[in-house]
C-alpha cells in the first residue's frame, strides 16, 4: 500500500486513445470487442468490421479510471457496442455517399454517461431527484405506481422465507395486483414512511419461499422473478440456451421485395450529411431500452415517431431523455380509427421497433409477419426490431409453446428482472457490496446496453435491405446484454479493491461517514442518489458540462439538458435535429417536421 491507499491499476492505456489492434494487452475495451466478435462476428457486416479495426477510444477527461460502482465491466461493454454501432453507421454512409477512410472515435466518458443518461438529464435545471420536477412533466403515471411511495416500492427486491432466497416482484406500472398477490392492499394512505413500507412489504414476501412466489407470480401474470446466483442461472435450461449467444440477432423475414437503396443525395439541412436521413421509424415502446433504439436512430438522422396508447402508463421522467429527436403520438390500437392512422403511417415506414411482449403486438395484428401482409402492396421491404427482457423467438423458430425458450420469451420483465435472473444482482452484492445478498446495480445499465444492441440490429437490417432486398427481423434483450456483460468477468482483485475503497470512502456503501449501509431492499432511487453523489467525488470529470448539451424544448416549455453522443464519425453528422417532448405531444404524420437550430448547432 502507498500512503495508506491500495495501488490503483488503470483500466485503460493512458496515451489518450486506444486504436483497436489485436496485439494490445488483454485489458480494458479490447477484450470486450474480441468477445463481441467471437459471439456476434457472423452478424457484424464485413463492411463494418473494416471500420471497426480503426476505431479509437478517446480517454481524455476520463482520468483513466473506472467510474461506476460496479464490479462488472460496464464501461468496456458499452464502449465495444458503441464502436460496433458506429462502424455499422459508417458502412451505411459508405454505401450511401461513397467509401471513405472515416475517422471513428468513441468518447469513453460519454459512453459511460450513456449508461445513466436519464439521471443526467434536466428540465429547466431540475433533475430526476428534485422535488419540483413533477410540475415540469406530463403525468403519464396513470395508476400512480410511481408517484405513491407505497405503490412504487411494490417493485423492489425482497427476501423470501428462506434466508438465502430473494424475489423481485414487479407489477409493470400497476402495483395493485402485485400487492394483493402477497396479501396487501393496493392503496395504504397511512403508509408514507420509507422504512416502514419496506419492512411491511418484505414481511409479506417472507411468508413465501422463492418457489411459492414464482408460482404466485405466474398465477397473477406479474413480471416478478427469483433472484438467481450466476452459477445457478448457467445451469438452468434457459440459462444454458443464452450462453455464448450474441447480444442481438438478425434474420431474413422475406426475400421477394427488391433492394431499397439509400438516396445518394445528402440532406444538407443540418450541415454535414446524416446516414439515416429520410429513414422513417415507428417506435412502439415505453420505459428505456426500446426508446433508446429510436433515440439513437434519430441521432443518425432518422425521423422517429413514438406511438403510445393513451391508456397505458409510462414513467414520466424517462420520456425527457428517451424521446429526444422524435415526434410522439397517442394512438389506441384497439380503436379502428386509430388503427387506420397507424396503418397509414406504416405504409411509409422503414423500421418498426416493438418493445412490448411479442404476443402483445401480435394480438393487435402488428406482429412481424402480419406487418408484411399489411405493407405487401408497396413492394418494399421493412425492418422489424423486437426489444424484450428475456429474448423474443425469431419468426423462423420451431420452438413449441411448452419449451423453456418459448415460456421465457412470453414472460413479462424489465431491467431489474434481467439483473436478477442472470445473476448480475448477486455479483454486485458479493463482489462489490461485500455482503452475502444480492443488489440490483445502481443504474438501469442493461436498458442502455440493450438499446445499443437493438440499434445495431436495426442498422444491419437497413444495410441488408439496401444491398440484398427483402425484409429483416432483429432482436435484442436485457438478458442478452447481461449474458454478454457477465462473459467479460469482473475486474481483477487489485483493480476491484481500489474501486471499492474509493466508493466506500465516498459514502456509497458500508457504514462510513455516519451513513447507514445499503441493503438489498433499498429502492432504486435511494441507491442511484447515493451512487451519483459518490461518483461526483470518485470521477468528477464525468459530470463535466462538455458531455451534455442544453437547449429549449417546446414539448416541455423549458431548456432540457441531455448527454451528447459518444460517437464521432468523419464526414457525417451525429446529433439530433430537434428536441424532446412528452408522450402524445404531436398530431401529424411524416410531413413538415421541424429542424431546430439549437440542436443542429450543438
Amino acid at each position: 500500500m502507498l500512503n495508506g491507499k491500495i495501488p490503483f491499476e488503470p483500466l485503460f492505456n493512458t496515451n489518450g486513445t486506444i486504436p483497436y489492434e489485436p496485439s494490445l494487452p488483454k485489458t480494458g475495451i479490447e477484450p470486450a470487442l474480441q468477445e463481441l466478435l467471437r459471439t456476434a462476428g457472423a452478424l457484424i457486416l464485413p463492411e463494418a468490421k473494416s471500420h471497426l479495426r480503426n476505431v479509437a477510444f478517446i480517454l481524455k477527461g476520463h482520468r483513466n479510471q473506472i467510474s461506476l460502482p460496479c464490479p462488472l465491466k460496464e464501461t468496456e461493454a458499452i464502449s465495444a457496442l458503441k464502436a460496433t454501432e458506429a462502424s455499422t453507421v459508417a458502412a451505411i454512409a459508405d454505401l450511401r455517399y461513397g467509401p471513405e477512410d472515416r475517422n471513428i472515435t468513441i468518447n469513453v466518458a460519454r459512453a459511460t454517461c450513456s449508461l445513466l443518461s436519464c439521471y443526467l438529464s434536466t428540465v429547466d435545471g431540475l433533475g430526476k431527484f428534485d422535488p419540483g420536477i413533477k410540475s415540469k412533466l406530463k403525468d403519464t403515471d396513470l395508476l400512480q405506481a410511481q408517484s405513491i411511495l407505497y405503490r412504487r416500492l411494490a417493485a423492489n427486491l425482497y427476501r423470501c422465507r428462506n434466508s438465502d432466497e430473494y424475489f423481485f416482484p414487479h407489477g409493470s406500472l400497476e402495483a395493485t395486483t402485485t400487492l394483493n398477490m402477497i396479501g396487501l392492499e393496493g392503496h395504504r394512505p397511512d403508509m408514507t414512511e420509507y422504512q416502514k413500507i419496506i419492512d411491511l412489504i418484505e414481511s409479506h414476501v417472507m411468508r413465501f419461499s422463492a418457489e411459492e412466489m414464482e408460482a404466485l407470480n405466474a398465477k397473477y401474470r406479474q413480471a416478478g422473478v427469483v433472484c438467481q446466483r450466476p452459477e445457478v442461472f448457467k445451469e438452468t435450461e434457459y440459462g444454458r440456451s443464452t450462453l455464448g449467444q450474441p447480444p442481438w440477432s438478425v434474420e431474413n423475414l422475406e426475400d421477394k421485395t427488391p433492394p431499397v437503396p439509400f438516396s445518394p443525395t445528402p440532406q444538407m439541412d443540418v450541415g454535414k450529411p446524416q446516414p439515416l436521413a429520410g429513414i422513417k421509424v415507428l417506435e412502439l415502446c415505453r420505459i428505456i431500452a426500446g426508446p433508446m433504439v429510436g433515440r439513437t436512430l434519430a441521432e443518425y438522422g432518422a425521423d422517429v415517431i413514438k406511438v403510445t396508447a393513451p391508456y397505458l402508463s409510462d414513467v414520466p421522467y424517462f420520456q425527457v431523455d428517451g424521446n429526444m429527436g422524435k415526434h410522439t403520438l397517442d394512438l389506441n390500437l384497439r380503436d379502428q380509427r386509430d388503427r387506420n392512422r397507424f396503418e397509414s403511417l406504416l405504409l411509409s415506414t422503414d423500421v418498426v421497433i416493438g418493445g412490448y411482449r411479442p404476443d402483445s403486438l401480435t394480438r393487435l395484428g402488428y406482429g412481424p409477419t402480419q406487418i408484411l401482409k399489411l405493407i405487401a402492396p408497396r413492394n418494399k421491404g421493412i425492418v422489424c426490431i423486437s426489444e424484450s427482457c428475456y429474448g423474443a423467438l425469431p419468426p423462423s423458430s420451431k420452438a413449441g409453446a411448452d419449451s423453456e425458450s418459448s415460456k421465457w420469451a412470453h414472460r413479462p420483465g424489465w431491467q431489474p428482472q434481467s439483473d436478477c435472473v442472470t445473476g448480475v444482482a448477486w455479483t454486485q452484492g458479493r463482489a462489490f457490496m461485500e455482503v452475502d445478498e444480492p443488489f440490483v446495480p445502481a443504474f438501469p445499465m442493461a436498458d442502455y446496453g440493450t438499446g445499443c444492441a437493438g440499434t445495431i440490429a436495426a442498422l444491419t437490417g437497413l444495410y441488408k435491405r439496401a444491398k440484398e432486398g427483402g425484409s429483416w427481423w432483429g432482436s435484442a434483450s436485457l438478458v442478452g446484454y447481461n449474458v454478454y456483460l457477465h462473459s467479460l468477468g469482473i475486474y481483477p482483485p487489485s483493480v476491484l479493491e481500489e474501486l471499492k475503497w474509493r466508493f466506500r470512502e465516498a459514502g456509497f456503501y458500508g457504514h462510513v461517514h455516519g451513513k447507514d449501509g445499503l441493503r438489498h431492499n433499498d429502492s432504486a432511487e435511494i441507491v442511484a442518489k447515493r451512487a451519483i453523489a459518490a461518483m461526483k467525488q470518485v470521477s468528477p470529470t464525468l459530470f463535466d458540462e462538455k458531455h451534455v448539451h442544453e437547449a429549449y424544448c417546446k414539448g416541455y416549455g423549458a431548456p432540457v439538458k441531455y448527454v451528447r453522443s459518444s460517437v464521432n464519425i468523419g464526414g457525417i453528422r451525429v446529433g439530433f435535429k430537434r428536441g424532446t417532448r412528452p408522450n402524445g405531444f404531436d398530431e401529424g404524420g411524416w410531413e413538415n417536421w421541424e429542424v431546430e437550430d439549437s440542436f443542429v448547432n450543438a
